[in-house]
Parts: structure tokens; sequence; C-alpha cells
């Protein structure tokens, strides 16, 4: 399941998303926003991180104008990994070696089908393990130090 979230510079992105995600029948909740009125990008980021953490959803997608503040919005979140992806090639890499749960997109800088693109590399990419998984796992050391 994945949890899906924007802010208003983000909305039409993400309604696009919603559409491919239907079509090829991928399971979603979209968390907000609902229109393009002006609003916070803090509050869907944590919504999505809130989703994953508590079992809800497994990975989310969130899109504002950059891509940026939500990903420092998401990454807050113990056991969240997110990452600010523009092409299919990040995409790839941020699954592959480090098992990025949460992908943001910049609404500004990204087309439809660039998006498409993005996601449909991300979920088609399997983590490595190995070597990465360790890294993983201090990773975790990290966020229990730090994470209260």
């Amino acid at each position: 399941m994945i949890a899906i979230g924007c802010d208003h510079g983000g909305y039409k992105l993400k309604e696009e998303i919603k559409k491919y995600l239907e079509e090829k029948e991928i399971e979603y909740k979209d968390y907000g926003c609902y229109d393009e009125e002006r609003t916070d990008y803090p509050i869907y980021a944590k919504k999505v991180a809130l989703a994953i953490q508590n079992g809800e959803c497994d990975k989310g997608i969130l899109v504002c104008r950059s891509g940026y503040g939500m990903t420092v919005v998401a990454n807050k979140f113990k056991g969240i990994r997110a990452a600010s992806i523009y092409d299919q090639e990040s995409a790839k890499f941020a699954k592959a070696d480090d098992d990025i749960n949460v992908i943001t997109l910049g609404g500004d800088y990204l087309t439809v089908n660039e998006s498409i693109c993005i996601i449909r590399n991300w979920l088609a990419t399997e983590f490595k393990q190995g070597r990465y998984k360790e890294r993983l796992k201090m990773l975790e050391e990290i966020e229990k130090e730090n994470m209260k």
C-alpha cells in the first residue's frame, strides 16, 4: 500500500500519479491535500510518514513544488528513508542501495511522464541487501541514538 500526499504546489501532479496507480491497480491511500488552496507541506509529509510508521502503508510518495521540504519533514520520522528523486536512474539507486521507502517529487520540475517513469522504476527495483543491509542497520543505530 502506498501513502500519497502533497501540498498545493504538488496537487495537480499528485492527481495524475493517482490515475497511473489506478490504471496499474496499485493500491494507495491519499492523505491530501485535496485542492490547490494554499497549505503547508509539513502537514501532509507527517501524515504519510505516520501511515508508514503505523503499518497502514509500506511506502510513500510526496509531492510539493521542489520535493525538498517534504524530504526534510519525512526524514524526521524514525524508520522513514526519504529522498528527492528527479530521474529514473536516481529512483533505481535510491531503492537498490538505500531501500528508500518514501520518494518526493518536485511538481515544478518534473512532467507527469517523468514522474510516472520515476515511480515505475522505484517500484520495480529490488533492494540489493548484502553490504547495503549492513548500512541500514547502522542507520537504525543512529536513529536509536538520536531520535527519542
